[in-house]
């Protein structure tokens, strides 16, 4: 289970998740440095740490490396939740709770999510074209989305 992104290493990885290709340290640092004073070492370093626990893969490209997500931000997601979830000792109190909390387009979310996932019993999500898929749904709906949300590709929130 992955432990939570520190305050950084959450705006790097974001970063990466929103670009979906491979990026060199001086991009990272460019960017954030709109937001903030950052040195480049700073920048290398929480990079490298990212690699180091497994969040990014990096290809060496000349004197640089490039990185890249190793999942979505939606599969990071889904594991916070899931990590947290799981620790509850009453997890139907727990679920209630989170449901209660949330604003009325999540809650349309979620339920776009659970007709996905009820379409296809075995937990595999029907692949476009194939009987069982989704007919008009459209490109970046919650529910397209969620059919991509293996990490193939799709690029997370």
């Amino acid at each position: 289970m992955p432990r939570q992104l520190g305050e950084l290493e959450d705006a790097v990885m974001t970063r990466i998740w929103q670009w979906n290709r491979p990026v060199t340290v001086r991009e990272v640092l460019e960017d954030l440095q709109q937001e903030r004073s950052i040195a480049y070492t700073t920048v290398m370093t929480v990079m490298d740490n990212l690699h180091q626990k497994g969040w990014v893969r990096r290809e060496v490209e000349g004197r640089a490396y490039r990185y890249t997500a190793v999942s979505t931000r939606a599969a990071y997601s889904a594991a916070l939740m899931n990590e947290a979830w799981s620790k509850s000792d009453n997890p139907a109190a727990a679920l209630v709770a989170f449901f209660g909390m949330m604003s009325p387009e999540q809650r349309q979310a979620l339920r776009d999510a659970i007709r996905v996932v009820q379409r296809d019993p075995e937990g595999e999500a029907p692949e476009p074209g194939r009987e069982g898929s989704p007919r008009g749904v459209a490109e970046g709906s919650p529910e397209r989305e969620a059919e991509g949300a293996d990490g193939g590709g799709g690029a997370g929130r």
